[in-house]
């Protein structure tokens, strides 16, 4: 190897825990298994009164998957909501709920190119239905973004109960946008290339459609500046469009963050949240604090030798914020010393999806809306009918027994 080169990094993503259970769970048979156009999905029948697998499909619930690299895993989307904290899956079919998840053929495509699958699914389901009971239809992370924007697009583009969707839920959704710190997605850059010659996995997640619609800022790779993507302002005109929400169906959504205005208070603006060595020397990244011309990182690479600091100017106290957490930190501190690096890991967790924006009831470019008490705001603010924030602080999309019973109460 070339002293110019640097040795490649096992890949890593940093996206939705969805296809990353801690431990595996007995899959029954699949009663049921569709392709659609941009996905795919695994159907279990629910059970009868007498507890005995129904035969047909009768009452569906679409449940799609959410961001992160490449295609979706099904079997470990199984694992994670049944096997995690909750048993999801079998409580909705024990209720006599159809489940139907929702995968698709690339996670990092764009919200409206996905957005074909989660069509697909509801005709397939109408078409497949027994009966006339109406659909649930929503999602984990982005895929409740997904589901979301199909729903009012097929009111909009085509008759408005198209669908015919009697309920749509939300889980830990950026409604408003999500944050991944920028000096994490400025490092994705500073990763060499496979073996394969294809940059690594995190690099094309973070310079994905997806990653670009989602965030609520961007580090941009080649300008190497940081704002709203294009592809963001796209989705947002698109939602105008077709009316922000549907309009039919009861709306439901729920935040792995609380509702007091409480986030991760150990996690201070400005504290150093992990520090590199050996293969990034030096590399230090900071937890996101208040003011212009704010130090979020020093990166620094061997080979090819590449330095620079990224800095912010504007932005509120996003890592501590109330909001579902994601192990950002922890991420990549492991893929680090995998690669035989060191790393001094102080903060593995930060926030994720901001409690604001679960919900859809505030923008958090401003510290005070960011922090909000959303339990003490006015629900109408909001574009669901009704909303519920998680008493204690949670990784994003951990389907909770509070937040699953919640939703179930509702459906």
């Amino acid at each position: 190897m070339s002293e110019t080169t640097e040795a490649p990094v096992t890949p890593f993503t940093i996206g939705d825990p969805l296809d990353s259970p801690s431990h595996p769970v007995e899959i029954p048979d699949i009663d049921e298994e569709w392709t659609v156009d941009k996905g795919f999905t695994w159907v279990f029948h629910g059970k009868d009164e007498d507890g005995n697998d129904k035969s047909t499909l009768t009452r569906p619930v679409i449940i799609a998957d959410g961001f992160n690299h490449g295609k979706s895993k099904l079997k470990e989307l199984y694992e994670f909501l049944e096997g995690e904290d909750y048993p999801l899956i079998s409580e909705l079919r024990r209720r006599g709920k159809d489940v139907v998840l929702l995968g698709f053929d690339n996670r990092t495509d764009s919200i409206m190119t996905n957005s074909k699958a989660v069509e697909g699914t509801i005709r397939e389901a109408i078409a497949r239905r027994s009966g006339n009971e109406r659909l649930i239809v929503g999602g984990f992370s982005m895929g409740g973004l997904i589901a979301r924007y199909t729903l009012a697009r097929m009111e909009t583009d085509f008759h408005e109960d198209e669908h015919q969707t009697g309920v749509y839920f939300s889980f830990d959704t950026p409604h408003r946008g999500a944050s991944i710190p920028v000096g994490v997605q400025a490092f994705a850059y500073l990763l060499p290339y496979g073996l394969d010659l294809k940059p690594h996995p995190f690099t094309q997640q973070m310079n994905s459609p997806a990653a670009r619609q989602m965030l609520w800022q961007h580090y941009d790779k080649t300008t190497q500046k940081i704002g709203v993507a294009p592809e963001r302002t796209a989705l947002l005109n698109e939602l105008d469009r077709v009316g922000q929400w549907p309009r039919i169906p009861r709306k439901l959504a729920v935040a792995n963050g609380r509702g007091d205005g409480i986030g991760l208070p150990d996690v201070e603006p400005g504290e150093v949240t992990l520090r590199l060595d050996v293969r990034y020397p030096g590399t230090t990244f900071y937890a996101q604090a208040q003011g212009d011309d704010v130090t979020v990182a020093y990166l620094n690479r061997k080979f090819p030798a590449t330095e620079r600091t990224i800095t912010t100017s504007g932005f509120p106290e996003l890592d501590g914020a109330p909001g579902g957490t994601l192990a950002t930190y922890e991420i990549l501190a492991n893929a680090m010393i995998e690669a035989g690096g060191e790393a001094d890991l102080r903060h593995p967790h930060v926030c994720f999806v901001p409690s604001v924006s679960a919900v859809d009831i505030l923008d958090f470019a401003r510290q005070e809306d960011l922090y909000a008490r959303v339990d003490g705001l006015d629900p109408s603010q909001s574009g669901v009918d009704e909303f519920h924030c998680s008493p204690t602080t949670t990784p994003h999309t951990l389907p909770t027994e509070e937040l699953c019973t919640w939703l179930m109460a509702r459906f």
